[in-house]
């Protein structure tokens, strides 16, 4: 999420993608004989080729000039021609995630961490800042009815996702709104609950579903395992009245319903947070019944075509890129219908939040992975199907963005109290996720409050950067 000085420095510095390779170079005679071969076989324009195999009408031209192709671009063409023969398969294509195995003794998860999170949430503008970078794509975005489709990768407790939907109803305050969102945790799901009643007293024309299910699959709401479709917990809960105390009162009965499906376990073979059941909560008013019902969500009858999908921190910040991009960010872009956006956002790095974990623990690094790299990847992972997507990394000045830890201006100057600088260190470790068996070595070590105060002083504060970027559908 923090960024680096210049895109061109950082791709000389951060880690390459990791991306399959061909055995041996091709040179531009053997393409073109393969390509001209395979045009008259199928009775096909040169011109037609290059637009379907990879969206290019001069391909063949440029082929034809020397010019130079990708090993990316070289896979298109050879798959296109492979599936376009009759009983042709395409060659196998996609990254390569060896299984991301993890000791749950260290294992950091937010979720996991309740007391680091609330105290990060509570003394920094992080979710406010994503918040107000969020809403800038809403001018973007061109819904078609039913409803506005958003989709939230992660609602954490919920704030992002509450002042996200206050902008969008200001910008679209008549029209019907899908809000889907996915997490595992019960707590955060409880505490993002606790914002559903105000937000669908303001716009009552919204259904809202929540379900605990992988990025794969959320968006959908279809487990891949049949097995774990055919035990799915499907729960609609159509809320009665017409004040927020009444939507509260209603919610808050849930807790024994959640309680008891909504649950998390440990996979053995990974060691990584997984359901135990997959859930579907779909919420809305009673008395809009008739007005949403084309918007509410039936099972094996759902849909994704999102106009707007928020990836905020959704994934550790030591996972590789190919991880990332196989599992998270490509399933998500899918997602996209025509002219829908999905804006991610994760730790930049190279802030003074940085330099505080730096002094204790020198050369650490856990933001390797820039967003130039990751797209990459996410380009790689979708091959022909992300053909009609445009990829934004944007120049680091629109990408890059600051929030700060929230203090008084007296607590930063001067004598730094324990509590500030406690706040702090939280804030810095929490951002960077060191695990806990790490923390708890220095738990003894007055190095760590001494480092923070360091920070505090030499930058009158402390912040933290973040980077976002942006992948898009584009539009019929």
């Amino acid at each position: 999420m923090r960024y680096s000085p210049s895109g061109q420095n950082l791709l000389k510095t951060r880690n390459p993608t990791c991306l399959p390779t061909v055995s041996h170079p091709m040179k531009n005679d053997e393409i073109l004989s393969q390509i001209t071969e395979f045009c008259r076989k199928a009775d096909m324009a040169e011109s037609t080729f290059g637009r379907r195999a990879v969206n290019d009408g001069k391909l063949v031209h440029r082929l034809r000039e020397g010019k130079r192709i990708t090993i990316d671009t070289l896979e298109r063409i050879q798959a296109y021609m492979a599936a376009s023969i009759a009983g042709g398969m395409p060659p196998p294509r996609g990254l390569q995630v060896p299984p991301e195995k993890r000791d749950p003794r260290g294992n950091f998860r937010f979720f996991e961490n309740r007391q680091k999170y609330l105290l990060f949430v509570h003394t920094c503008s992080e979710k406010r800042v994503i918040a107000d970078r969020v809403a800038l794509e809403l001018a973007s975005i061109h819904p078609r009815p039913p409803a506005l489709r958003l989709f939230d990768a992660g609602v954490g407790d919920g704030t992002v996702l509450a002042r996200v939907l206050r902008a969008t109803h200001q910008r679209f305050p008549h029209m019907p709104f899908y809000v889907a969102g996915k997490e595992l945790s019960l707590e955060d799901l409880r505490l993002t609950l606790e914002k559903v009643p105000d937000r669908i007293f303001e716009h009552p024309a919204s259904v809202f579903v929540f379900t605990n299910m992988f990025y794969a699959e959320a968006p959908w709401l279809t487990p891949a395992s049949p097995a774990a479709a055919a035990a799915t917990v499907w729960h609609e809960v159509p809320l009665r009245g017409a004040s927020s105390g009444e939507f509260e009162q209603q919610i808050a009965e849930l807790r024994p319903f959640l309680e008891q499906n909504w649950r998390a376990a440990i996979s053995p073979r990974t060691a990584m947070p997984r359901y135990e059941r997959p859930v579907v909560l779909v919420l809305y008013r009673e008395d809009l019944r008739f007005l949403l019902d084309a918007t509410i969500p039936r099972p094996g009858q759902t849909e994704a075509n999102f106009d707007l999908v928020i990836a905020s921190q959704p994934y550790r910040a030591l996972s590789s890129v190919n991880f990332r991009a196989k599992r998270i960010i490509a399933p998500l872009a899918r997602a996209l219908r025509p002219g829908g956006r999905l804006i991610g956002i994760h730790s930049h790095g190279q802030d003074p939040g940085m330099e505080m974990i730096q002094a204790i623990w020198p050369g650490e690094n856990p933001f390797s992975v820039s967003r130039h790299e990751l797209l990459r990847a996410v380009k790689y992972e979708l091959g022909s199907v992300g053909r009609d997507l445009n990829f934004n990394a944007y120049a680091d000045n629109r990408s890059i963005f600051r929030y700060d830890m929230e203090a008084l201006p007296n607590e930063v100057t001067g004598t730094i109290g324990t509590s500030t600088a406690f706040a702090a260190w939280n804030a810095a470790v929490y951002v960077a996720q060191i695990e806990d068996d790490r923390l708890t070595e220095m738990t003894q070590n007055s190095r760590t409050l001494d480092a923070a105060r360091d920070v505090l002083r030499k930058y009158n504060g402390l912040w933290f950067l973040d980077e976002s970027y942006v992948i898009s559908r584009r539009r019929d």
